[in-house]
């Protein structure tokens, strides 16, 4: 039986219809370019961190190094990134973004912000600037779950 759509009605579920649309942009941008979130999430990691090794990977995903080894041999596969010996040490691997790795992902941040802006396009400037100190006021005190 189908249930009849909720019309989101408080200011927050409304809030979170933004968010459910600023994710489906990036997912569909992600997804553009044949890879999955955490391949794409890898090689924007990687890009920043040249040489990083496997278990720096798996801290920054927050997962385990054997999903991020299934990961890594996915996109070695498709020559977006290599895994390179340290002074010749065969236990200690680095990975790199290949010049095709960094380039598949290039763009990321102007396409959001593209979404983003697809997104505010129904409002002026006075009402996008309001609604930003409106955010800045309820956000003030709140902890940033990116930060910590």
């Amino acid at each position: 039986m189908d249930q009849p759509e909720h019309t989101p009605t408080s200011p927050l579920e409304r809030l979170r219809v933004i968010n459910r649309a600023q994710v489906q942009a990036g997912q569909d941008w992600i997804r553009s370019r044949g890879l999955s979130m955490q391949q794409a999430f890898v090689l924007g990691y990687l890009a920043g961190n040249p040489g990083a090794i496997q278990r720096d990977i798996a801290q920054a995903t927050h997962t385990t190094a054997a999903n991020v080894s299934g990961v890594l041999r996915g996109l070695e596969a498709r020559n977006l990134v290599e895994r390179r010996f340290e002074n010749g040490d065969e236990r200690s691997k680095r990975v790199f973004a290949t010049a095709a790795g960094i380039e598949i992902i290039a763009g990321r941040d102007e396409a959001m912000v593209a979404a983003d802006e697809a997104i505010l396009a129904p409002l002026t400037e006075s009402e996008r600037a309001a609604l930003q100190s409106l955010l800045d006021k309820i956000t003030a005190d709140l902890t940033n779950p990116g930060t910590s």
